[in-house]
């Protein structure tokens, strides 16, 4: 080693990892700043390829870098000290392992000789995580002089865990990373950065670890081919977490060769976009699938993505009995809770579009295309119609829709908000980016997932969250900015957005999602244990994190506030407040709406 021997081991330790994340492609970490994390922090800092963000809340700061990964597609760090520090990542890495979305968890830890002895600020960290991250491993001790191999061993480690975390499937990785004291640099030692090619032998041993693609044979092609042209009624179901990239062209260029419509959830990544103008595009299924369609029943699904946020079109796709269900995932994660898939295939889904579409004919499918998008049509104009008069919480997600410029980055919170975008959120040809977490489905950290994806993503942002969600992520709100920390003269100051930064506040004071349960019929058990109403005003602890609050009156207040939002670029709240008993009556009386004009056209 090329180090000072007066160098703290911990700080050369942390270098060496830091530089070979460094080289395995790592781009960004998010520090949640602490005492046993120092060595961390600092070869973070020190390094100029890796970008860092500081956010004081463990829990967030999971979120935020969750967005980010989400949004990059590729690792992102995450570095904490020890405690229940650590326990406040989990959230993040279970929703990071639900969704396949890379995480690094680089949790900083006691020595062995201080664990299960009582030393503040320790608990049990091996492991902690269980089955929810993909891999778990103990870094070594720091020691001065240790033999190469060791440090060819911690070396290795930061390749091998960035290729876990963005393998096949993605996911959340854990290293443990054991310091003893004293954590910072010795007194007068110089912080370098060890990654330059003449700076250590062991930082300039390179291990690429890559994966090809999984591409099918021809036998396989051919036969998925048969099975196509054999049947004609069919339909392409693409669910969230689909890839991004050529995929979505590829699998509308499929759609279109088959003569098979193509049911695009909202976070598909189908939705929205130019093929939605020559493609069959269904949008408004979670409507009209409350009943029969007037349409035979399909011969064969093909899925792409995870099970479809949709309730109606899960329960139609499970009431069917197509003669053949085709699964293809590249990653082999299964997704299908009623467990009909006829066909499971591992393969990269965007090869295996385009390798269909030279082996597909141009089908003239025109009766099946017409039955099907003739459904999809009329609803569109029932909703169309009837959706804004009276206004409520579906027609705000609607106009969000409307109203966001070209390539703008959509999150919806969970519960009512991305229920909304998939039942009012029509298919378009505009491009937009619309996110998330589905994994579990949880309404904790959404704010920080959504900054953490404009993070990555410098585009504007609108994120559509309900009040139960908006609260539980309040300290999100801190890294409006960006996360990214200046200086200015002694003091740390956030960084300044120069992006629209919206978050549209459905205030229906309570859990209006419950509504939809049978439970909402027995009250007032209901009303105290589910609807949970609090009577809070948001308006001051957002002005507290130095964004500004707007109160919509009516949706042509609404729409005016929003344009203005996304033009003069501010960060901005803007609460629509609503009842949400009334909110459910009206999507319910909207259901039978539409599918009447359905049936009156049969």
């Amino acid at each position: 080693m090329t180090d000072s021997p007066k160098q703290n081991p911990n700080i050369v330790w942390a270098q060496i990892f830091v530089a070979g994340l460094a080289q395995a492609g790592l781009t960004a970490v998010v520090i949640a700043s602490g005492s046993r994390s120092t060595p961390l922090t600092l070869a973070f800092d020190a390094h100029p390829a890796i970008e860092v963000f500081v956010h004081l809340d463990e829990r967030s700061a999971g979120f935020y870098a969750l967005g980010m990964a989400l949004a990059l597609d590729r690792p992102v760090a995450l570095v904490c000290t020890s405690g229940t520090a650590v326990a406040n990542f989990l959230p993040a890495l279970v929703e990071a392992r639900m969704s396949q979305i890379p995480l690094l968890a680089l949790t900083a830890d006691r020595p062995p000789e201080l664990r299960h002895s009582g030393a503040n600020q320790t608990i049990d960290q091996v492991k902690i995580y269980g089955d929810q991250v993909l891999w778990s491993v103990d870094a070594p001790v720091p020691q001065p002089d240790a033999p190469d191999v060791v440090l060819r061993h911690l070396h290795t480690l930061a390749l091998r865990a960035y290729a876990a975390a963005n393998g096949l499937p993605k996911g959340p990785v854990q290293v443990n990373f054991p310091f003893r004291a004293p954590l910072e640099p010795v007194s007068g030692s110089r912080l370098s950065v060890i990654g330059h090619p003449s700076a250590s032998p062991i930082t300039d041993y390179r291990l690429p670890i890559t994966h090809g693609l999984i591409i099918l044979p021809d036998n396989q092609l051919d036969s998925l081919a048969e099975l196509i042209n054999e049947n004609p009624r069919g339909l392409i179901v693409c669910g969230p977490r689909c890839p991004g990239g050529e995929f979505p062209a590829a699998a509308a260029a499929l759609a279109r060769k088959a003569g098979y419509p193509l049911v695009a959830d909202p976070i598909s990544g189908l939705r929205f976009g130019e093929w939605v103008a020559d493609t069959a595009v269904l949008s408004a299924y979670e409507t009209y699938l409350q009943t029969a369609p007037p349409w035979p029943e399909p011969q064969l699904i093909l899925r792409f993505g995870a099970v479809p946020t949709s309730k109606w079109l899960n329960a139609y796709l499970d009431k069917i009995a197509p003669a053949h269900r085709l699964h293809i995932r590249e990653n082999g994660v299964w997704a299908d809770d009623s467990h009909r898939t006829t066909h499971f295939i591992q393969a990269n889904e965007t090869a295996v579009c385009q390798q269909l579409i030279t082996r597909l004919p141009q089908r003239d499918n025109e009766e099946w295309l017409t039955a099907v998008t003739t459904t999809e049509a009329r609803a569109g104009q029932a909703l169309e119609a009837n959706l804004y008069d009276p206004y409520f919480d579906g027609a705000v997600v609607a106009d969000v829709v409307d109203l966001l410029p070209p390539e703008a980055t959509l999150f919806m919170g969970n519960s009512s908000p991305i229920r909304h975008l998939d039942q009012y959120g029509r298919a378009q040809a505009k491009p937009l980016f619309a996110y998330a977490s589905r994994g579990a489905s949880g309404i904790d950290g959404n704010i920080s997932t959504a900054l953490g994806i404009q993070a990555m993503r410098p585009q504007p942002l609108v994120a559509v969250l309900g009040d139960i969600t908006f609260y539980h992520d309040l300290n999100g709100l801190l890294q409006v900015a960006g996360g990214r920390s200046q200086v200015t003269g002694d003091d740390l100051q956030p960084a300044t957005c120069h992006l629209p930064l919206i978050i549209v506040l459905l205030h229906n004071d309570g859990g209006g999602i419950f509504n939809r349960l049978p439970i909402s019929n027995v009250d007032p058990p209901f009303t105290k244990l589910f609807l949970t109403p609090h009577g809070l005003d948001f308006e001051p602890v957002v002005r507290m994190f130095g964004l500004e609050f707007v109160r919509a009156d009516g949706r042509a207040h609404f729409r005016q506030l929003l344009r203005d939002s996304l033009s003069d670029g501010r960060a901005r709240v803007i609460e629509v407040r609503s009842h949400s008993q009334t909110d459910d009556q009206r999507r319910r009386q909207l259901n039978n709406i539409v599918i009447q004009s359905i049936e009156m056209e049969e």
